[in-house]
C-alpha cells in the first residue's frame, strides 16, 4: 500500500520488516547466562529475561499493526478527499460573494 503522508514513516518500516522478516528468536537462556556472567543474580537474570521476552513484538503483532495502519491510512484518504471538496466549495462561495460585493461597489460608484 502506498502512503503519501510523510508522518507515516513507521508504516513503511513495518511493511519492510514484514516483507523481509525471517524468524528471529530471543534466546532467554543465553541472555540469562550473560547477565549471570556480569554479576546479576540467577533470580534477577531470569526475571529480566522473562520481562523482556514478554515485551517483544511477534510477527503476528506486526501484522495486526500493519492492518490497523492500513485502516488509518484509508480513513485519512477519505478525510482528505472530503476536506478537499469542502475547500473547493468554500473557494467558489467566496468568489461569488466577492463578485456580488464588487458588483454593488461598481454600481454604487459608477451609477
Amino acid at each position: 500500500m502506498h502512503s503519501h503522508y510523510g508522518y507515516i514513516d513507521h508504516y513503511k518500516i513495518i511493511c519492510l520488516v514484514l516483507n523481509h522478516m525471517s524468524t528471529v528468536t530471543f534466546d532467554t537462556l543465553k541472555f540469562v547466562e550473560k547477565l549471570k556472567a556480569a554479576g546479576i543474580s540467577d533470580a534477577q537474570a531470569k526475571a529480566e529475561s522473562e520481562a523482556l521476552d514478554s515485551q517483544l513484538a511477534t510477527k503476528n503483532d506486526l501484522i495486526k499493526l500493519d492492518r490497523r495502519l492500513d485502516g488509518l491510512d484509508a480513513k485519512i484518504d477519505r478525510m482528505d478527499t472530503r476536506i478537499s471538496g469542502e475547500l473547493t466549495l468554500l473557494k467558489w462561495m467566496m468568489g461569488i460573494i466577492i463578485a456580488g460585493v464588487m458588483s454593488i461597489v461598481i454600481k454604487t460608484f459608477f451609477s
